[in-house]
């Protein structure tokens, strides 16, 4: 409870904090006259209250309710808000049109405070939720409101639409008026009316005096549901697992939930641990051997092929032994069809990554540290494959920060060898992955629906192909189930019986062959049904029985997922299917962590149930978003075991934690401590990756310092694009000076930009885009959101439209840019002045990570080679800081080595943005004058 009540607390104090600088931000930007009567500016949040239209009052009580039994607040209050967008630009209308129920918005009574500035322009403000928001005809303004409103308290004069306007579908709404249907705080009202001496006539006035509705960016709005999700944590009595409570409050022995701990207890009376099913994790037996090189192998077989399963043997004390044993099996064939064959994992794990997986797929707490480029994206996936295949019947949540994230490892999952209809992707980001499917509850359902046609059909030509007369065997997934143990299951029994373990008459290929029961189905298989069981020539008897019993399995696939569609045809309503389809179909379930504190009294009302959370990017999630995803089921069952048997953490707390925006909070709270790096500091066990393979050394180099140890893949000193230089630079990493010519600025508090460093660096990827490079290849990084946007307007200008250059693949701040990369960054430091919140090495320990090939930094020089922090890291860079590119290098087409020697004559520096942007002009215009000179000829 105390552990509960602290974060609460905080995290109520950190959204007000955020709140406030919200509606201070639009309130100074609206900039409100003395009297409140009138705006002379405008802000993307906020939109003004109108006051002169005398047909309608701009707020109106609706409904209040009466007051529940036990209470002297009303249930229920709801006001009406009537607003024009005909002055607002469309995308910012169309961002209002697009607010969802439940969404939170701010009523403001705002003036100039001549005295105290814009410190004091609120003179009120009150939360409201919305209910409702439509046109003056009553259409919605989207499709997450309902055609017509349920709720008749708001007095709702429209009538329902004739029964022929149903056909024509959901109306768009039109013109720029808009109602919105607001819900205010009960609690406050009863306070307002108190204040008022319980006076509705005066309170009902000071509400019509509200001059303006502030709205707020919806990741940043969930304040509410968020702080009601840890409420009801700490009212209920939520107990973490037995065996993971002590460690995750900090008490207790910090390796008590360790894997191995677990395990030792388990098996203390018995020296045999149990089997681990790698799957495809090695490649080969060369790859287990160079996995455990401090252990003694010893196979089961003189020629071991993968898979392997591995026994780590324990000594009589208890301790891990020497020796490992392995056994190789062969799986089953998959079936006949190329559908049947699976992605194999392709990534020649090293030890650490091995170890990482070992632990992961085993019972308790496992924490994965992961430097930049290590790999961490590889080795949860592996973890969630080989959990699947070794415990299909349990259920993993996978859990993120970002959606970036959680898109980036969903689609890696989605290409190995787990079912499709086993995944689900909840939350909003779901329309972010790169592809055509699908994977949201309502996209599953439909292509389930999808599946159970082509499964029908394909059965009832099963049974053609058995016996014409059962032509009615595939009309649902109930007839063909019967059909399934009627026929199709007795056919196979007597093959079996009378064919593969006949002990009178010895098997044979051609009485496999010839006595096959499905032979006319399968006769459109890849290489004809004559080839199925291998070349007759040879007649492989072992080859063939595999094969048959492969072709077997590809049916009891089939009729499996077909049992696994029945439920679409018991229930009928979407919202039925959609819940069975997240309680008992999925496997693996991935959402963020905000997601997750959203809808977890959802969750516990569908009794979702679940045995393993991962956690990715774990370093990033606050201590209570870390806690959530743990409490969304009961922690026991009703026999009174704990389901949750495994947690996995990935991160890395080198670099950037949580997001606190308020500084004392951050400094004396340690409230932007996450839970991962809590533990990883209080001593639990950890696996910490040790081989990187994203960037070339030189750029490795700059952060690898940070780490106890982190050195290169093979393939980073073999690969090609590792060892070539970057096409028209000097330099692979370069610290470019700019204090001489780039003063830092500053038009709000906190919202720093620096123009000529943004001009300057937009010109090198202009020479950059000249030289040939892909702009998707070339990312754009600041540590300031004011530098970002100043960016962004300065890239609009000079590169969007213009045919050579294009806009870069994105333009961000370090801080969301964590978990991405590209072959090329672009740095742009900002600050003149002081260092600012890069002393942070963490936040230079992302930004010089993110590079493939090549980062280039600008910056002042002055300012930060003194900054004891960063010398490690920045010292190798400014060698030398004046830009130095080559001309007459093309991407793609280049033969230099990053290490070789350049001539003066070659290169050409540049002093300053001026200098450099005339020479980009020249080249460009020579640059068209070849394009037209190419064209010409080609005509000619």
């Amino acid at each position: 409870s105390d552990y509960m009540l602290r974060n609460f607390n905080l995290f109520r104090l950190e959204a007000t904090h955020e709140i406030r600088d919200d509606v201070s931000d639009a309130v100074r930007r609206m900039q409100p006259s003395k009297d409140g009567k009138s705006f002379r500016g405008w802000a993307r949040m906020a939109m003004s209250i109108p006051k002169d239209d005398p047909r309608h009052e701009p707020i109106e009580f609706v409904h209040i309710g009466k007051a529940n039994v036990g209470e002297d607040k009303p249930s229920k209050v709801r006001i009406k808000m009537r607003l024009n967008f005909s002055a607002a630009r469309e995308d910012v209308f169309k961002e209002w049109d697009e607010l969802k129920r439940f969404d939170v918005v701010f009523l403001v009574h705002a003036k100039q405070d001549a005295k105290h500035g814009d410190a004091n322009n609120v003179e009120y403000i009150r939360g409201a939720e919305i209910v409702d928001i439509r046109d003056d005809e009553g259409v919605p303004a989207n499709e997450g409101f309902p055609e017509q409103p349920k709720d008749t308290s708001t007095n709702n004069k429209h009538p329902p639409p004739p029964p022929d306007a149903m056909d024509e579908g959901p109306k768009n709404p039109s013109g720029y008026d808009r109602v919105f249907t607001l819900e205010v705080d009960c609690a406050q009202y009863q306070r307002d009316l108190e204040t008022f001496d319980g006076d509705v006539t005066r309170l009902h006035e000071m509400y019509k005096r509200f001059n303006c509705v502030i709205r707020r960016r919806p990741k940043e709005n969930n304040f509410k549901a968020i702080l009601a999700c840890i409420r009801d944590c700490l009212n209920q009595n939520m107990n973490a697992p037995e065996w993971l409570q002590d460690v995750f409050l900090g008490y207790g022995d910090p390796s008590s939930a360790s894997p191995d701990a677990l395990e030792r207890e388990n098996v203390e009376n018995n020296q045999k641990r149990t089997k681990i099913d790698f799957k495809d994790t090695f490649l080969d037996e060369a790859h287990l051997r160079e996995s455990f090189p401090e252990k003694k192998v010893i196979f089961d077989s003189e020629m071991p092929v993968p898979p392997f399963k591995v026994t780590f043997a324990i000594d009589e004390g208890g301790a891990d032994s020497n020796v490992v044993n392995v056994e190789s099996y062969i799986p089953p064939d998959p079936g006949p069809y190329p559908e049947d064959v699976k992605n194999q994992n392709m990534v020649r794990f090293t030890p650490t990554q091995v170890e990482a997986v070992k632990s992961g797929v085993r019972e308790g707490l496992t924490l994965i540290v992961g430097p930049p480029g290590t790999g961490k994206t590889d080795v949860a996936t592996q973890i969630l494959h080989c959990l699947y295949h070794t415990n299909p019947n349990q259920r993993v949540v996978l859990i993120t920060h970002s959606n970036a994230a959680l898109n980036d490892l969903f689609q890696k999952i989605m290409i190995r060898d787990v079912p499709e209809r086993y995944l689900l992707r909840l939350g909003r980001g779901e329309e972010d992955l790169t592809t055509d499917k699908d994977f949201s509850r309502t996209g599953r359902v439909d292509y389930m629906l999808r599946r159970r046609l082509e499964l029908l059909e394909i059965v009832e030509r099963l049974a053609m192909s058995i016996d014409e007369t059962l032509a009615n065997a595939a009309e649902t997934c109930e007839t063909a189930g019967f059909f399934w143990k009627s026929k199709v299951l007795a056919l196979w029994e007597r093959f079996t019986m009378l064919v593969l373990n006949n002990k009178e008459t010895p098997v044979s290929y051609e009485r496999i062959r010839t006595q096959f029961p499905f032979a006319k189905f399968f006769e459109d298989v890849p290489g004809g049904y004559e080839n199925l069981f291998g070349d007759p020539s040879e007649a492989n008897v072992e080859y063939a029985i595999r094969k048959a019993k492969g072709c077997f399995r590809h049916l009891v696939e089939m009729f499996t997922e077909l049992e696994e569609c029945r439920f679409l045809e018991l229930l009928k309503m979407p919202k039925d299917r959609a819940e069975y389809l997240l309680t008992k179909q999925a496997k693996i379930v991935a959402m963020t962590c905000t997601y997750a504190a959203l809808k977890r009294s959802d969750f516990l009302d569908l009794n979702f149930k679940y045995d393993t959370v991962v956690f990715e990017e774990a370093a990033q999630i606050l201590e209570i978003e870390s806690f959530i995803p743990l409490a969304l089921q009961r922690a026991k069952d009703i026999d009174g075991h704990a389901r949750l048997k495994r947690v996995v953490m990935i991160g890395d707390h080198n670099q950037l934690p949580p997001v606190v925006k308020n500084q004392t909070f951050s400094k004396f709270c340690h409230m932007d401590q996450s839970c991962f790096s809590r533990l990883v500091r209080s001593g639990v066990p950890n696996i910490v990756l040790d081989a990187q393979g994203r960037a070339r050394k030189q750029i490795s180099k700059l952060y690898s310092w940070r780490y106890k140890k982190l050195d290169d893949l093979p393939h980073v000193s073999t690969e090609q694009r590792f060892q070539l230089a970057n096409a028209g630079m000097a330099k692979v990493a370069q610290f470019i000076d700019c204090s001489s010519f780039a003063p830092e600025s500053c038009p709000q508090p906190h919202y720093f930009q620096n123009l000529q460093e943004a001009e300057y660096l937009c010109s090198l990827y202009q020479w950059m885009r000249l030289c040939g490079y892909p702009a998707q290849s070339i990312s754009v990084l600041t540590t300031y959101r004011g530098q970002k946007h100043l960016l962004r307007d300065v890239f609009k200008a000079r590169c969007d439209t213009h045919p050579l250059f294009g806009p870069p693949a994105s333009i961000s701040t370090v801080d969301k840019y964590q978990g991405q990369q590209n072959d090329i960054v672009l740095l742009s430091l900002v600050r003149t002045k002081h260092v600012g919140h890069l002393r942070d090495v963490r936040r230079l320990v992302v930004s010089l990570s993110r590079a493939r090939l090549g980062v280039y930094v600008f910056g002042a020089k002055k300012i930060f080679e003194n900054v004891d922090e960063l010398k490690p890291a920045l010292k190798t860079l400014m060698n030398d800081t004046k830009l130095e590119v080559i001309k007459g290098e093309v991407f793609g087409h280049i033969s230099r080595k990053f290490d070789d020697v350049v001539s003066d004559d070659a290169k050409k520096s540049f002093k300053d943005n001026d200098e450099f942007a005339s020479f980009i002009d020249q080249c460009a215009l020579e640059y068209k004058k070849a394009a037209l000179q190419h064209l010409k000829n080609q005509q000619q």
